[in-house]
């Protein structure tokens, strides 16, 4: 008899329910982040900005450069009925007699593999070869928890090591160390719809997003550069608080206004359908009305049937390939295409018999596909789906990790150093070379000049003390900085040892009890954390 993890299946609903209370009670606490960015609502879509000042002003001075599209499948994608294993169809049907894609409904892709006609759309892309799938993609120890499995995918951290920051949030704190103190002029990143992902969050477990939910707020906003009263606040310990997250907030406004000039700039050549299409519609305008954002994240729902799967999922399907080739079209009109890399995600695949209610559990692998002409011409990457050997669990075994695809991307497409990259995934993955992305001659190589410091602050009676680790023997600067920006006290400790230090700054007088920002510099390295001064 086949186990099964708690909560993986509608064989234990009571667990099953918990999970999804679990998963969804940690995205509303997500939505209640403050610091770093804003959410913006351009046509009744919200947008969540992310902030890095170094690199988006780097960005803005860089446009047509390669563009990362981040498509989440939330709640585990079917795999098998999304790219169908033809070369074993007997086993297929075998395992899914109620759910399985009838022979004459596949649109064969090559004598292996085919998608079901809701996917035609995706057809002339495979043909121009503008599409590739990557088999088999999971993780060790696949947890089949929604919330953990995501959590996983957007920290790329092990199975059983829990890690707070995401690996794009790393990268963006790592190309902007200092970013808590020099706001951006444009953002980086941008996620449409849904909560802050953890795939953005830094190494200080800031969330940074902010919700705006209504058109004219944003032209208020974009007008006055602000939407919060910092001053009118309580004069008590939060109302300071209160202060630092209003005024933070607020500096996240100073996107609205490029954001807004890039959404009115770019025009839209196609007619999206709903759902996933109105986001991608929103990612094109803002594209083609040269934003200079370089990452993308959007967001389709409804992934998780474990009952009447036919009923909903081949119309997902259809979603996600009229709206990707729309996009593309859309960006091919406005010479953007070749630029945009797009990428599907999702916490985990789908078993691949089907249960007693027509529907199928939590997996442990499925396909991956990649969009754009960078691919460089189409294909399958990674050993073919084994119907006939599965896990103890009754999952498919995985033979892709999906971190080496994140690495391959980073360095082959967005161009990032390779000992960065290592650093970012906090290893070495293996590359994958087969999904054909190269950066070119041409292409700009992003290095970090200026790298993270880690530290630790701790405060007294008008006393900050800050703990840090130099690699090598530097010059080494403390700072406190207010919430605005302004460089408030600096003191130079001189040259310091290699190894574990520890620096103490007595405050002056006129800096007041509150929020502050404090740094340490060291040679090409710095930290900022905030703190709370007595």
């Amino acid at each position: 008899m086949l186990k099964h993890k708690q909560g993986t299946s509608l064989q234990d609903p009571q667990a099953h329910a918990l999970s999804h209370e679990s998963w969804n009670r940690r995205t509303f606490l997500r939505m209640l982040g403050l610091s770093g960015a804003g959410s913006i609502l351009l046509g009744r879509t919200p947008v969540t900005a992310l902030a890095s000042s170094q690199l988006a002003a780097l960005l803005s001075a860089m446009e047509g450069e390669r563009i990362l599209v981040l498509i989440r499948l939330k709640g585990g994608n079917d795999g098998i009925n999304t790219i169908i294993p033809v070369f074993d169809y007997s086993t297929y049907k075998s395992l899914r007699p109620g759910i399985a894609i009838p022979n004459n409904q596949i649109i064969n892709l090559n004598p292996s593999f085919g998608i079901q006609n809701r996917m035609g759309a995706l057809e002339k892309m495979w043909k121009d070869g503008d599409m590739k799938v990557v088999h088999s993609v999971g993780y060790p120890e696949q947890n089949l928890s929604h919330f953990r499995s995501s959590d996983i995918w957007a920290t790329t951290s092990d199975a059983k090591v829990l890690e707070p920051s995401g690996w794009l949030g790393r990268w963006l704190e790592d190309v902007n160390p200092d970013y808590l103190s020099k706001p951006p002029k444009m953002p980086p990143a941008i996620q449409i719809g849904g909560a802050g992902n953890l795939a953005f969050t830094n190494t200080k477990n800031d969330n940074m997003a902010v919700v705006v939910n209504d058109p004219e707020e944003l032209a208020r906003i974009a007008q006055s550069g602000r939407l919060y009263d910092p001053l009118d606040v309580p004069d008590c310990y939060y109302g300071e608080q209160l202060t630092y997250l209003r005024t933070l907030t607020n500096t996240t406004f100073t996107y609205a206004q490029g954001i807004e000039t890039a959404y009115k700039a770019g025009k839209n050549t196609v007619e999206y359908p709903a759902n996933l299409g109105a986001q991608l519609a929103l990612v094109a305008r803002l594209i083609k009305g040269g934003l200079g954002t370089r990452l993308y994240m959007v967001t389709l729902d409804g992934f998780d049937n474990h009952a009447d799967q036919n009923n909903n999922h081949p119309a997902l399907l259809e979603n996600i390939a009229q709206s990707v080739s729309l996009f593309y079209q859309d960006l091919q009109a406005g010479g953007w295409a070749d630029k945009v890399l797009a990428m599907t995600i999702s916490e985990f695949g789908r078993r691949p018999e089907q249960n007693a209610s027509q529907g199928t559990d939590h997996g442990a692998a499925a396909p991956l596909m990649l969009f754009g002409p960078g691919l460089n011409g189409n294909g399958f990457i990674g050993k073919n789906p084994n119907l006939k050997d599965l896990d103890e669990d009754g999952n498919l075994k995985f033979s892709t990790d999906f971190r080496q695809i994140y690495a391959t991307v980073l360095e082959n497409w967005l161009c990032i150093g390779s000992a960065e990259v290592d650093a970012v995934m906090g290893r070495r993955f293996d590359r994958l070379p087969t999904l054909g992305l190269q950066c070119s001659p041409a292409t700009r190589t992003y290095n970090v000049q200026t790298r993270r410091l880690a530290m630790k602050v701790s405060t007294g009676q008008r006393e900050v003390r800050v703990q840090y680790d130099l690699p090598e023997s530097m010059a080494v600067q403390i700072r406190i900085v207010g919430i605005t920006g302004q460089v408030l006290q600096e003191q130079n400790l001189g040259q310091r040892m290699s190894g574990e230090q520890q620096s103490n700054l007595r405050l002056r007088e006129n800096i007041l009890p509150g929020i502050y920002i404090v740094q340490i510099l060291a040679g090409n390295r710095i930290g900022s954390e905030k703190a709370f001064l007595h």
